[in-house]
C-alpha cells in the first residue's frame, strides 16, 4: 500500500541520516499499526539502534528514536511532554471520556500524530505529546465538551488509574491466540478469528494474521475495538487437562 511504502521510506531516512550526522533523529508518534509496519523492517534499520518509546510502559502510540547513548556518547531527553489536564472546577465539570479529550484537542487544529495516549482518571487527563507542542496545549486548551480546563505539566510518577488493570484467569485447550483473546473477551471462536482477517490483532506491536499464533508469558496483545492484555503467568493443567493462565486486561 502507498501509505506503507511512504512509512518505510520515512523510516530509512531518518535512520540514515542520524547514522550519518550522528545525531538523535524521530517519528511522531505511531499507531499500532504503523509501528508493525516499523517492525516488518526493523533488521534493516538495527545499525541506526531504532527504539520505540512512548511516555510510559502503558503507552500504545509510540515514536521512534534512531541513535543511542552508545553510538554517540552522550544521551538526549525525549521530545515527549506529559500534561495532566483538570476542571477548573470539579463541582461543574462534565463526566469526561477519552473521546472528549482527543475531541477538544483535534477541535484545536493539532495533528493526530503529535499526540501520544490519554490516559483518563474520572474527570482528569494525562496526555503525552511532542514536546513542541505542548505550550499550545497549555494555552489553548480551555474546554472539554462544557467544563473548562486547566492544563499544566504532569510531574509526578506515572501510576495507571484505578480499576485500569484487572488479573484474570482464563482456562484454555491450547496457547493459541484465537482461544485467549476469544476467553479474554468472551467471544465465540469464529468471532476471535474473524478479528485475524480484518487485521485487528498485534502482538508486542506486531501484526498477527494467523489465529494459531502461540503467544508466551510477558507477551502484550493488542485488539482493536476491544482493548489490550498481557500473558502473566502459566499457572499448571487443571484436572481436565487445560491451561490455567493468567492475563492481565488493559480496561
Amino acid at each position: 500500500m502507498a501509505d506503507d511504502a511512504l512509512l518505510k521510506n520515512r523510516l530509512k531516512e531518518l535512520a540514515e541520516r542520524s547514522y550519518s550526522a550522528s545525531r538523535y533523529t524521530y517519528t511522531n508518534f505511531l499507531t499500532e499499526a504503523e509501528l508493525s509496519e516499523f517492525m516488518e523492517i526493523k533488521r534493516e534499520l538495527d545499525y541506526a539502534s531504532p527504539v520505540a518509546l512512548g511516555g510510559n510502559d502503558y503507552c500504545e502510540r509510540k515514536l521512534i528514536r534512531f541513535g543511542s547513548p552508545e553510538d554517540f556518547g552522550y544521551e538526549e531527553p525525549l521530545p515527549i511532554a506529559a500534561l495532566l489536564i483538570t476542571p477548573l472546577n470539579e463541582k461543574f465539570a462534565d463526566d469526561l471520556s477519552h473521546r472528549d479529550f482527543l475531541g477538544a484537542l483535534m477541535n484545536l487544529g493539532i495533528e493526530r500524530e503529535t499526540l501520544g495516549d490519554i490516559f483518563v482518571d474520572s474527570n482528569r487527563a494525562i496526555l503525552y505529546c511532542i514536546e513542541s507542542m505542548a505550550d499550545y496545549i497549555v494555552e489553548n486548551l480551555t474546554r472539554v465538551r462544557h467544563t473548562t480546563v486547566m492544563v499544566k505539566p504532569f510531574t509526578e510518577e506515572f501510576v495507571l488509574p484505578e480499576g485500569s488493570l484487572e488479573d484474570v484467569r482464563i482456562q484454555i485447550s491450547s496457547e493459541r491466540i484465537d482461544a485467549i483473546i476469544a476467553r479474554v473477551y468472551k467471544l465465540s471462536r469464529e468471532s476471535a478469528q474473524g478479528l485475524f482477517k480484518e487485521q485487528k490483532v498485534f502482538v508486542n506491536s506486531k501484526l498477527v494474521v494467523t489465529p494459531d499464533t502461540k503467544v508466551k508469558t510477558g507477551d502484550r496483545v493488542s485488539v482493536r475495538g476491544f482493548g489490550r492484555f498481557e500473558i502473566k503467568t502459566e499457572a499448571g493443567l487443571s484436572k481436565k487437562g487445560k491451561i490455567n493462565l493468567l492475563v492481565s486486561v488493559y480496561r
